[in-house]
Parts: C-alpha cells; sequence; structure tokens
C-alpha cells in the first residue's frame, strides 16, 4: 500500500447533470481546541517547572522556557494555518472555477471550458491552462485520486484536454 503524498481529510466528488463539484482539504490531525489544549498544558508545564528553578536560584532558565512557549506558539499557529488549505473546483456550463486556498492565501480563478486545457507535468502536478493562466490542481490528493480527476477533467474538457 502507497501513502498519498499529503494526507486528505474531507474530500467530495460529485458529479451533477453536465456540471462538476471537486473539493479536497488538506489533512489536519488537530482541531482548534484540542491543539489549544496541548498548547496551554505544555506552556504551563515548562513555565512551572522555569519558576521552580528561577526559586531555586537559577533565574537564568526563565528566558529559555519563555523562548520554548514562543516556539511552541509558532509551531502551533503553523499547523492552524496549513490545516486550512483546501482546492474546489466547478465546472458549471463553459465556465470552469477554481478556488484554492495554501497558507492563508486565497487564490480564485475563472475559466473558459472551451479554451482550457490540462496540462500534466512530469512530477505529476495538473494544472489548467488558459489564455497564458495557468492554475495547478490536485495538490492534496494521492495518485489514484489524481488520475480519476484527471479522467473527469479531460471528459468534460472534450478534446481540448491534452
Amino acid at each position: 500500500m502507497q501513502w498519498p503524498q499529503r494526507p486528505v481529510l474531507d474530500s467530495d466528488v460529485s458529479c451533477e447533470g453536465a456540471g462538476l463539484r471537486y473539493f479536497r482539504r488538506r489533512c489536519s490531525s488537530f482541531d482548534g481546541r484540542l491543539l489549544g489544549l496541548v498548547f496551554g498544558s505544555l506552556a504551563f508545564f515548562s513555565i512551572a517547572v522555569s519558576l521552580v528553578f528561577a526559586f531555586a536560584g537559577a533565574w537564568l532558565i526563565v528566558p529559555f522556557a519563555g523562548l520554548e512557549v514562543a516556539g511552541l506558539a509558532f509551531s502551533a499557529w503553523w499547523v492552524l494555518r496549513r490545516s486550512r488549505d483546501f482546492e474546489r473546483i466547478a465546472c458549471d456550463g463553459d465556465r470552469i472555477l477554481v478556488e484554492a486556498s495554501e497558507q492563508g492565501r486565497l487564490q480564485r480563478a475563472e475559466l473558459n471550458r472551451c479554451w482550457a486545457k490540462l496540462v500534466t507535468a512530469a512530477d505529476g502536478s495538473l494544472a489548467l491552462r488558459s489564455h497564458g493562466r495557468e492554475v495547478v490542481i490536485g495538490r492534496y490528493c494521492g495518485e489514484q485520486t489524481r488520475q480519476a480527476l484527471v479522467r473527469e477533467l479531460r471528459s468534460r474538457l472534450g478534446a481540448q484536454g491534452i
């Protein structure tokens, strides 16, 4: 069994009539409350231990405990920021709407289905290209799901998919 490059938790592919809806989200093992609980308990333990040493006369440990808590806070922020990454594709009529959020930045693109081409690179990455504009898709799916997406998009694009 081969694991996907980037694990996914939420996904949905639905085809209704002539339209296509595709949604994929990056996997996140923590929700906000659990991450806050883990961060709070680790920060409390670190500060408590440093204060015990400070009262014993080793006060220089307190700034290093502060740095440790700051590192934990940065790690918690990074995990929460990456957990919201997603990608959404919708084909309605002659339009292809692509919406992707990566590291908190939302990118939207609207392409004409008649002019759009599906481009695959040697490393397996996918992109939709139209009028000099290229939108990368399929970042959060494994190889099998990516191949299913390629087949579905090629059938929607008709002869234009390469």
